[in-house]
């Protein structure tokens, strides 16, 4: 399956202008579909969780939008922050469904860029810690397969 992304994200990213400044579409094809799938339905078994109708629980809270600036996909990528603010904005147009609050605001670059900048810790603790916040809240955020 993720060798099918990578060929698809390949096709679609030289079909049209070489030249052209990559969508933000095309971006999460090249960035994230090698672990979030096309579809954003990610690989349990690989440790990457769904996001299709829940990522946009983090897009609400200042601590869920600074997680999502650390998925290792995400701060790691070769992207400038404005790439990253764009493929952040397409992800919750595209993949966060209901679970995207009424105040959603989108991601700037200046604010993708305050927030790599922040230290964290460990992903999977700050997780885990995110996951009992929005609990207290009423909110459940998706399986996770790191314990």
């Amino acid at each position: 399956m993720r060798r099918q992304s990578v060929l698809l994200a390949a096709i679609l990213l030289f079909s049209g202008n070489a030249l052209a400044e990559p969508s933000a579409r095309t971006r999460y094809l090249l960035k994230c579909s090698g672990c979030h799938l096309p579809d954003g339905s990610g690989e349990i078994s690989g440790g990457i969780p769904n996001f299709v109708g829940q990522v946009g629980v983090f897009a609400d809270l200042p601590e869920g939008r600074a997680y999502l600036m650390h998925v290792p996909g995400v701060i790691g990528s070769s992207l400038d922050d404005r790439e990253i603010a764009e493929v952040m904005n397409y992800i919750m147009k595209s993949f966060a469904g209901a679970s995207l609050g009424r105040d959603y605001r989108s991601f700037s670059p200046q604010e993708v860029s305050a927030l790599r900048k922040e230290d964290i810790g460990n992903l999977v603790e700050y997780r885990r810690k995110l996951a009992a916040l929005l609990k207290r809240r009423g909110v459940t955020l998706p399986a996770y397969p790191w314990p």
